[in-house]
């Protein structure tokens, strides 16, 4: 996978509320870990088990055959893909306007497939958030605003928010939700021993660790000088390979 990083100035982005000012829910302290492992549980019902995050694409192209290959895939993903949707939802969890975000998700996502993909999943991640922690005020107006759904790492950066999380725990759910999806994607697809997808996400998480740490200083960057700031990688291949996908008469998965 080919990775890039481009950046454009913009103005700096409005806060939806002041983080100092906005409530913190009663239900989750701030920190607390296990609302971090709530929300990066995958049977958390977000929806993305119905989602390959490019897997079934890459497997049918040959790209992933073995674990080997996942690994390649996993990495390449992480860094591209991954690393912007955990700045994504680094900033939504710091409280930069979520429009500003959702737009800039817009900007990094090249194929109509994806952004489609990102939305259905902001749908239901907005629905489950809201079901989890009612009320919060941030998940509120994100649901009136966006109906169709906002971009999936927008709406994780506000349910983090909710929870009482910070913008790293953030990236982290949002780092590991780039790798942990296709690698059980590939279990079903390919009957991959499932101890060795794991394994590939066992070594692939210093590299995890370090992309949530990047995402959150450029999110960081972002509050201060816009989103702009933010990584704007690219992945040609899952972009191509997202396109081919949709238009596939039948698929096990819509992603």
């Amino acid at each position: 996978m080919t990775t890039t990083t481009a950046t454009s100035p913009t103005a700096a982005p409005r806060e939806a509320a002041s983080p100092t000012a906005a409530p913190t829910p009663t239900a989750a302290p701030a920190g607390g870990r296990a609302a971090l492992l709530l929300l990066a549980d995958g049977r958390f019902p977000a929806g993305g088990h119905a989602h390959s995050g490019g897997a079934e694409a890459a497997v049918k192209a040959g790209r992933i055959r073995d674990a080997a290959t996942l690994e390649d895939f996993c990495r390449g993903r992480l860094h591209t893909a991954g690393l912007v949707a955990a700045a994504l939802a680094a900033a939504g969890a710091l409280g930069i306007d979520p429009a500003e975000l959702d737009a800039a998700a817009d900007a990094r996502t090249p194929a109509p497939a994806l952004r489609t993909a990102a939305r259905r999943l902001g749908r239901q991640l907005t629905r489950a958030a809201r079901s989890v922690w009612p009320g919060d005020p941030g998940l509120e107006a994100l649901a009136a605003a966006y109906p169709r759904g906002a971009h999936q790492p927008v709406v994780l950066g506000l349910a983090a928010r909710a929870a009482g999380l910070g913008p790293l725990d953030a990236a982290h759910v949002a780092a590991y939700e780039s790798t942990g999806g296709p690698a059980t994607a590939t279990v079903r697809l390919l009957g991959l021993d499932p101890f060795e997808a794991t394994a590939v996400l066992a070594r692939l998480t210093p590299e995890l660790d370090e992309v949530a740490e990047r995402a959150t200083a450029a999110a960081h960057r972002a509050r201060r000088a816009g989103t702009g700031a933010l990584p704007a990688a690219s992945s040609p291949l899952l972009e191509i390979g997202a396109q081919a996908h949709a238009a596939w008469p039948v698929r096990l998965f819509a992603s």
